[in-house]
């Protein structure tokens, strides 16, 4: 078993490589998909683990405000995959709440923690968000912008669990005479 420091120490380094990587814009969404049975080496769903979701949080707080992105924490397929979020990123992305409160064993740990953390937290059905986490294999990508890119950085597990890091692009249309500025 991974210790929970070890498990902050991979996500911070991951973090950091990620931000160098990646241009951040002030208010985008940025959606993490967390199995935290996965990262302690059980099967998706079946021993989530507070104590994880609470260091991850932490590391992903820090990070947020950092380059002032708005978390979205996705939920298990219990709840349909719905999304943890501020009250305050869904009115601003014209985001319906749902009526449902993320728990241990119906949304995640890593949800439901957030959901106890976040200050005015709101549960979303869909996000268009512009990048994103999926620790555990949990398919965050049906709540990305269109045009996926996925990115490489030295971490490839944390604890046990695969990571996979996106962000996106705008769509390139026009054909052959189009021009794209970058």
């Amino acid at each position: 078993m991974t210790s929970l420091q070890q498990i902050q120490s991979q996500l911070s380094q991951l973090l950091s490589e990620l931000e160098q990587q990646v241009k951040f814009q002030p208010k985008q969404l940025y959606v993490i998909g967390c199995s935290t049975s996965e990262i302690a080496g059980s099967r998706i769903g079946t021993s989530g683990a507070i104590e994880i979701a609470e260091v991850l949080f932490d590391e992903f707080s820090k990070f947020a405000q950092k380059h002032s992105l708005y978390l979205v924490f996705q939920g298990c397929e219990h709840i349909n995959r719905a999304l943890t979020m501020e009250a305050e990123a869904a009115q601003m992305y014209s985001l319906e709440p749902v009526t449902v409160v993320p728990v241990k064993h119906a949304g995640g740990s890593m949800s439901a923690y957030a959901y106890s953390k976040f200050e005015n937290p709101v549960v979303v059905e869909h996000v268009r968000a512009h990048g994103g986490i999926d620790i555990g294999q949990t398919i965050i990508g049906m709540h990305l912008k269109e045009v996926a890119i996925p990115l490489r950085t030295s971490v490839r597990q944390i604890g046990e669990a695969i990571v996979t890091i996106a962000t996106t692009r705008p769509k390139l249309i026009g054909g052959e005479r189009a021009v794209y500025i970058r």
